[in-house]
């Protein structure tokens, strides 16, 4: 193997939804949460759970079951947040991602992923990044920055606005 083969090998965050295995590149993962208290915002998308309080900062939560069409998340031990960033015209933008578990991270080998399926124009898969062959089975990889529309992202920018922003936009 040579050195440019070893420089392509990327590492995934492969986490449950359901019976599906997600997977995510390592570099939008900043932490992984056990499932803590979530505050909810008002007149949010149904896919948003909420806020929470991580380190002074807020971070919105999105539950990816709703967002993939699944049924809400039922909470468990297993249940985590993964903290994600994002970035949102040039801007870092940090959300958690709640999912069902994590399992693991793992090297995967470009060679080792197919394209995203074509299913026809009526869906959108621009977010699947590939499919990586794992063992026996796949592990849809996705593109954590295209899972939710720009308006989505900008949504989720402003409830993670900081107190002092969210005092000025009350006294506006």
């Amino acid at each position: 193997m040579g050195i440019s083969s070893i420089m392509d090998v990327r590492q995934y965050l492969t986490f449950q939804l359901g019976s599906e295995v997600f997977g995510i590149d390592v570099f939008n993962v900043r932490e992984i949460l056990e499932f803590t208290s979530v505050t909810k915002v008002p007149k949010t998308p149904d896919y948003m759970t909420g806020v929470i309080n991580l380190r002074g900062s807020v971070v919105p939560v999105l539950d990816m079951r709703l967002k993939f069409g699944l049924t809400e998340t039922e909470k468990t031990v297993n249940t985590c947040i993964v903290v994600v960033e994002v970035s949102l015209e040039g801007e870092s933008l940090i959300m958690g991602a709640l999912v069902d578990a994590v399992q693991e991270v793992f090297e995967l080998d470009p060679n080792l992923i197919e394209p995203a399926p074509r299913i026809g124009g009526q869906l959108r898969t621009e977010f699947i990044k590939g499919m990586g062959k794992k063992e026996d089975g796949f592990i849809i990889l996705l593109e954590i920055a295209k899972i939710f529309s720009f308006e989505e992202l900008a949504c989720v920018r402003e409830t993670g606005a900081g107190p002092s922003d969210r005092a000025k936009a009350v006294n506006e």
